[in-house]
């Protein structure tokens, strides 16, 4: 009996692990050698860096640790990839042999019209207590299929949580500059107001004594509520900013606290590296090919169940009418079985489910292609927007210092009577715009960056990541 045992065994052990289905390689992809847009000063270093400290902003700093630290997508990403660990663990068990035990205490009455041959004591008592064993031979690889399916797939978690701890820091840092450059906005709208509403206030006095027209007047007036107007507009988007900020940072929306001036940030270096680096360095791409690798495993899943199950079974334990007796020897019982159980008609049920893997490993296959290209784009989308918003913010500033110098000379010479007042309207008109152009510019300029090492992603991720590594303990639910 024993052997027999045994010898089934040992079937299992050099049957197992015989997995059908397509075993994984990564696909070709179209990786072109170079950037068009690559940087000559380039580092390659530079992705494995903190950027963000780079900006030389000590309260930047804290509020990147911050959000990373008590973000809530990054906490439920964390919570995916536990649960998706979880998937791998159940999944996985079924390779091994399932034990078990039971106790049963009964006392029963048996109908004595019923039973040929009632038992000697009516009503009885029954004691059994007994242990089994059963297990599933991979013989197919199934299960083993099913294993690396849900392995594939926490590991797809694992990387969709570095995604999302990747656009966090870049989301934070984007939107602390923007804030800082609408703070600068605000500053030289006010200051414009104060100074246009000094020009209104001498216009007024010089047209009550007949030294300028009306028309003067008015035409400061509304060069006035011109300026006046846009200080509620720019309020609103530091307050929307401050608002989303404070989400992302993982606070109720609220005031955000304010560090270095946009001129005194620095620069953090231009990343470098080739296109093929995307392939380990993004985690989006990683994550697709997770994706990829689980699809693919499904495919052999699903083919396993056109061929038969193997499983074994057995029990062993003691039973007896009297519960002193029940350990002793006359009443050991045992037993073992063998069985098999296969498809014969399905209907095609089981031609479906192994169609259905087949399409989502297209899918998956065509995701992954995309999910490169995408990176692909955002890289060169990124180098070619920091080298022409540098071009554009020297451009800004040599327009606004020209138009300082307009309005300084348009001044001059309507103090001389030379130039109608609408000349120097004409100057200030423009300067203001030019001025606030001039520091969306130098913002967009950082956030460029910002989205460069988005774009290129790298070791840097593994940095921030870290920092999400030492949360405080999570506030639980109780429930009384």
């Amino acid at each position: 009996m024993y052997r027999k045992l045994l010898f089934l065994l040992l079937i299992a052990l050099f049957t197992a692990g015989c997995a059908v289905g397509p075993d994984y390689k990564r696909p070709a992809v179209d990786v072109p050698p170079a950037y068009r847009y690559s940087d000559a000063e380039g580092k390659p270093d530079a992705a494995d860096s903190e950027w963000w400290k780079q900006f030389k902003d000590p309260v930047l700093d804290e509020l990147i640790a911050e959000a990373l630290a008590n973000n809530l997508t990054v906490k439920i990403a964390a919570a995916n990839v536990e649960r998706a660990s979880g998937i791998l663990m159940t999944t996985r068990s079924v390779l091994f042999p399932q034990l078990s035990y039971n106790g049963t205490a009964e006392r029963a009455q048996i109908s004595k019209n019923n039973v040929t041959q009632p038992p000697t004591q009516n009503p009885y008592n029954s004691y059994q207590a007994a242990g089994g064993v059963s297990w599933e031979i991979d013989l197919w690889g199934r299960i083993g299929r099913l294993t690396e399916s849900a392995r594939a797939s926490l590991y797809a978690t694992m990387e969709a949580r570095r995604g999302i701890v990747l656009s966090l820091t870049a989301e934070v840092a984007s939107a602390y500059i923007q804030l800082r450059a609408l703070d600068e906005q605000l500053a030289i709208a006010r200051d414009t107001l104060k100074t246009y509403q000094e020009s209104v206030r001498i216009f007024e006095l010089q047209n009550k004594y007949g030294q300028v027209s009306g028309m003067t007047v008015q035409q400061a007036r509304s060069q006035y509520e011109t300026a006046a107007s846009q200080i509620p507009q720019i309020e609103i988007q530091i307050a929307q900013t401050e608002n989303a900020l404070s989400i992302l940072l993982g606070r109720n929306p609220g005031p955000v606290k304010r560090g270095l001036a946009l001129a005194e940030l620095g620069m953090p270096p231009v990343p470098a590296g080739l296109p093929s680096d995307l392939l380990e360095r993004r985690p989006d791409i990683l994550q697709a090919e997770q994706n990829l690798i689980a699809a693919n495993a499904q495919i052999g899943a699903a083919k396993a169940q056109f061929f038969p199950r193997i499983s074994l079974t057995g029990a062993a334990g003691w039973s007896s009418e009297d519960l002193s007796n029940l350990f002793l020897g006359s009443s050991a019982a045992w037993n073992y079985a063998g069985t098999i159980t296969g498809p014969i008609f399905t209907g095609g049920g089981l031609l479906g489910q192994f169609r259905q893997a087949e399409a989502q490993q297209k899918a998956a296959l065509y995701a992954y292609r995309q999910a490169i290209q995408n990176a692909f784009a955002d890289t060169e989308n990124a180098l070619i927007s920091r080298r022409k918003l540098q071009e554009q913010l020297a451009a800004d500033q040599k327009k606004v210092a020209a138009y300082k110098e307009y309005a300084r000379l348009a001044g001059l010479q309507y103090n001389g009577g030379y130039t109608p007042y609408l000349t120097v309207l004409d100057a200030q008109q423009q300067l203001f715009p030019a001025e606030l152009n001039a520091i969306q510019t130098s913002a967009s300029t950082f956030i460029s960056v910002v989205n460069l090492y988005k774009a290129m992603g790298g070791g840097w991720v593994a940095k921030a990541d870290e920092l999400t590594r030492a949360l405080p303990a999570p506030e639980e639910t109780k429930t009384e």
